[in-house]
């Protein structure tokens, strides 16, 4: 079976010339849901790659969950990704891109998979049924001034590391430190990292990407060919609207000043008024109450 799935993964390679290639960011919220939120042997692939799973425990299927199972991450609108699964042993997988990086960002990271292993008690189930739950955040920017990249929590004896309850582990990755030439981890999930890294910028595709069905199947979902007119339109809207989240935050910590602060809120509001955006939207990116939006509207 394993080899008739292979056999069709490598069948939907795209027949084309490196000159047409036209990747999309893999890393924005359509084109990441487009590949691991609806093809389960990609994201099956993916976090046996990345995840510090032992040989012994790798998933062997997954079944995604539906928005009323998915425990809820409190997050700015636009700017966070997230695709959740469970595999056969009932381990869920919580995995998150995160574009625009805040500080308290690890916190409700962690409140969020903390609140996906409690919802998994019923109302006359034991503690023993309850499964381990893995958060896994991408990070598209450093938050730590430290050369690792790769950072792996989980609950251990302060006096011996090797002794640990299972049941929460959280791995925070920084993409913008990560070197292909990285050999900690297994082969495929260096691939995978490079694949979110590099999609959007490459001019042709890497021989390494080609060779293996699950990176040849991601990398033709990941062609601009593959989406309708109005799922490009939500992939622009998406990197806009990160953008003006950035700008906003450049505002407000590089400027340090409560008028400036205030003031590029106003303008990036005002730029969104002009792009058509909802007041909702507009009041929930730039942090400015609906009543002030409002007003900018009216002027």
């Amino acid at each position: 079976m394993e080899n008739v799935m292979t056999k069709k993964k490598a069948e939907k390679v795209p027949n084309q010339s490196d000159r047409s290639v036209h990747l999309l960011d893999v890393k924005s919220d359509v084109v990441f849901k487009k590949i691991f939120g609806q093809h389960p042997e990609l994201i099956k692939s993916f976090l046996n790659g990345i995840l510090p799973l032992p040989e012994d425990r790798l998933i062997e299927s997954v079944t995604y969950l539906t928005p009323e199972q998915s425990p809820r991450i409190p997050s700015m609108k636009n700017t966070i990704v997230d695709v959740k699964c469970i595999d056969q042993k009932g381990r869920i997988f919580i995995v998150e891109m995160q574009l625009a990086w805040r500080a308290s960002f690890k916190n409700r990271f962690l409140f969020g998979a903390s609140k996906a292993y409690v919802q998994q008690m019923g109302a006359r189930q034991a503690y023993e049924s309850l499964c381990p739950v893995y958060g896994l955040a991408i990070l598209n920017k450093s938050f730590e001034k430290s050369e690792e990249w790769f950072h792996h929590y989980k609950l251990t004896n302060v006096k011996d590391q090797d002794k640990f309850l299972e049941g929460l582990e959280l791995i925070f990755i920084e993409l913008e430190k990560f070197k292909p030439q990285t050999t900690e981890h297994r082969k495929i999930g260096l691939l995978w990292l490079r694949f979110l890294k590099e999609a959007g910028e490459l001019l042709s595709i890497p021989q390494e990407f080609k060779d293996n069905p699950d990176l040849a199947m991601a990398v033709e979902l990941a062609q601009e060919s593959a989406y309708t007119r109005a799922e490009l339109d939500a992939y622009d809207y998406y990197l806009d609207a990160v953008r003006v989240e950035q700008a906003v935050r450049t505002d407000s910590y590089v400027e340090g000043k409560a008028e400036g602060k205030a003031e590029g809120m106003i303008e990036v509001a005002r730029k969104m008024i002009e792009k058509g955006r909802s007041v909702e939207e507009i009041s929930e990116i730039t942090g400015l109450s609906l009543q002030v939006v409002q007003k900018l509207l009216a002027e």
